[in-house]
């Protein structure tokens, strides 16, 4: 049977600059919100060569989850997932942030894990704003974070009285952000445990600043990840697309566990900066 590879949010950005970068022996599945976008993404990537599936998905929707996996698991193997579905601060509320980002995160691992094999692998795709919290705060509030899978209006409700402590909207919104990738990387940490007796291999990548289009909304508010950056420039799509690809790549069957910080420096160069 065919490999089959499903990217969420594969419809811009780096999730269709990363499938840009798979083989094509793979069968390609891109899923998104929006159709029309899909569709051009999916002519664009027919066009290199690729063969390709656009399938409409909401990630805060566990039922429009099961819909993609059962669908990518009728096409093939389902050999690799790259969950790079999310919203920013300026696109919505913290609430929805929440869902797609955290619940999302959740939803996609769990039911893909129920469809894939041996030798597969999941990207679960974070931000740097993860590591922008104070390392008191996280430990505080990733006590919360088993709640997603037990007790998902608690898990919701309780990193929202956190992340509206902000003092603007658009701040709080931006809390509940840098939680919710927080908690992306811890969660992909427990699955790459979790799932290891099943052979399906678990970890994520948290981009800095990219410009996309979800980058340059941001570009305002995050402008100073750019001045702490060694590089001093907002990353490419084509720079993250190659990073997830290659992190999604089975023969980097040893990687696994981990956060993989693709940021330009901005977060762990910081002591260095003259």
């Amino acid at each position: 049977m065919a490999d089959v590879c499903v990217i969420t949010g594969g419809g811009s950005g780096m999730g269709l600059a990363a499938a840009k970068f798979m083989g094509k022996e793979k069968i390609l599945v891109i899923s998104g919100r929006t159709v029309s976008k899909l569709e051009n993404a999916g002519a664009e990537l027919r066009d290199e060569g690729h063969t390709v599936y656009c399938q409409s998905c909401d990630t805060s929707d566990r039922e429009s989850v099961k819909k993609l996996a059962a669908f990518a698991k009728s096409l093939g193997t389902v050999r690799s997932v790259i969950n790079s579905a999310g919203l920013s601060p300026n696109m919505a509320d913290g609430e929805k942030v929440l869902k797609v980002n955290a619940l999302g995160t959740v939803y996609v691992n769990q039911e893909f894990a129920k469809v894939m094999e041996k030798g597969s692998v999941i990207v679960d795709i974070a931000s740097n704003s993860a590591y922008s919290l104070p390392d008191v705060l996280t430990r505080f509030v990733s006590l919360l974070y088993p709640k997603a899978e037990t007790d998902e209006k608690k898990f919701v409700e309780g990193i929202l009285r956190i992340a509206n402590l902000a003092n603007t909207e658009y701040n709080k919104s931006g809390f509940a952000y840098a939680l919710s990738n927080n908690f992306v990387t811890w969660y992909a940490r427990k699955c790459a445990y979790e799932y290891s007796p099943k052979g399906i291999r678990v970890c994520s990548l948290s981009p800095g600043l990219i410009s996309t289009g979800m980058g340059e909304l941001e570009k305002e508010a995050g402008s100073y990840l750019i001045r702490l950056s060694a590089e001093k420039r907002m990353g490419t799509p084509e720079e993250l697309g190659l990073a997830i690809a290659s992190v999604a790549d089975e023969r980097n069957g040893y990687l696994a566990g981990v956060d993989v910080l693709v940021d330009g420096g901005s977060t762990n160069g910081r002591p260095f900066r003259k």
